[in-house]
């Protein structure tokens, strides 16, 4: 089964073949920039190496074609029910952030994606990743396996974990000290807590709680990473897997 990988993030959806178009800024003696697209079939050959094989993609385009973001959706020769290993990625030619990957999840009822693990390929752009770029996302691969892995434990865990009214606000509350959701977005988390917009969720449990604030989260991939890690690391706490993955 697959997932619809909607990207969620204000950026312009293009075909993998767009990529092509896009010119990478000329390189300086302290910055070299990646092309968005060299960045892409590096990934799919690290994956192909590791005997994971891309069933599903989505890539988007924002700020003139300076900032990529794209979403595979990877196979292992097995797969869930509900959910999807998903393997998100993102470069920038401002500068704006390093070239990167970061290991995810996707639901298939609602499109709700959530981070774990993320690798930086680079600080920054220097001289030398274009020539350390295979070997690093080789590496990268690698490691983010071992979260896809301890990502299956985790939401295992997370079904099992019933979870009260009391419980659950004060998870939300503690969501808004740690910078899981501004308080401007704890109503949506509340209402599908309460009543959620998938029949999946309506069981009580430290799943739908955290189903309940990807789906309030949807809009920003950008910063998406960051939030679901802290909302793992709440919720992880709560269900006694800290310190495990």
């Amino acid at each position: 089964m697959k997932c619809n990988l909607i990207l969620h993030c204000g950026a312009a959806a293009v075909e993998r073949d767009a990529l092509k178009a896009v010119r990478t800024p000329v390189a300086t003696e302290t910055w070299q920039p990646i092309g968005h697209l060299r960045l892409v079939e590096q990934v799919e050959r690290a994956l192909a190496a590791s005997q994971l094989s891309i069933v599903n993609q989505a890539h988007a385009l924002s700020h003139g074609g300076d900032r990529y973001f794209g979403l595979l959706q990877v196979r292992n020769g097995g797969e869930h029910p509900d959910y999807a290993w998903v393997l998100g990625l993102r470069n920038s030619h401002d500068k704006r952030f390093p070239a990167g990957v970061v290991a995810g999840a996707a639901v298939f009822v609602c499109d709700n994606l959530s981070f774990s693990g993320e690798v930086q390929l680079a600080r920054k752009h220097t001289t030398r990743i274009e020539r350390d770029l295979p070997l690093l996302t080789e590496r990268a691969i690698g490691q983010l396996v071992e979260h896809w892995n301890s990502q299956d434990v985790r939401i295992a865990r997370y079904r099992e974990v019933a979870l009260n009214d009391a419980a659950a606000h004060d998870l939300m509350i503690r969501a808004v000290d740690v910078g899981v959701v501004p308080v401007s977005t704890l109503p949506k988390v509340i209402q599908e807590w309460r009543e959620p917009s998938h029949a999946s969720f309506r069981e009580k449990t430290s799943w739908s709680l955290f189903n309940a604030f990807t789906e309030a989260l949807k809009g920003n991939l950008p910063l998406l990473p960051r939030r679901t890690q802290a909302l793992h690391g709440l919720i992880d706490a709560h269900v006694g897997l800290a310190g495990r993955n």
